[in-house]
């Protein structure tokens, strides 16, 4: 997800640079270790009711920005460690190297 696309352009520059370097490490790592039975695969998180925005300043920026995003809310944190878990267990045995986006359809 892009700044510009979620409607946020030039907040979190650091962070969006991260996950920029997540994806390449993800698709890179998951092509490396595939033949010996590895998966690797990345969870994208969008607007999540956490601590980090709170923490960085702005409690209400979900609320803020919640009108750019199609289901018109913030994820919840179980929802990540639902898509966690299923990308953990064999359910998922024929993914590696994606990404899956949890934006809310952004």
């Amino acid at each position: 997800m892009t700044q510009e696309r979620s409607g946020s352009p030039h907040e979190y520059i650091d962070y969006a640079a991260s996950k920029g370097a997540i994806d390449t490490l993800t698709k890179e790592l998951s092509l490396e270790v595939a033949a010996e039975g590895i998966r690797v695969n990345c969870v994208r998180p969008g607007f999540i009711y956490t601590d980090m925005h709170a923490d960085g300043g702005e409690p209400e920026r979900i609320e803020r920005l919640k009108s750019v995003i199609p289901l018109q809310r913030g994820g919840l944190p179980e929802e990540v460690a639902e898509a966690i878990y299923w990308l953990a267990c064999e359910k998922s045995s024929f993914s590696t190297g994606n990404y899956l986006d949890l934006t809310g359809g952004l």
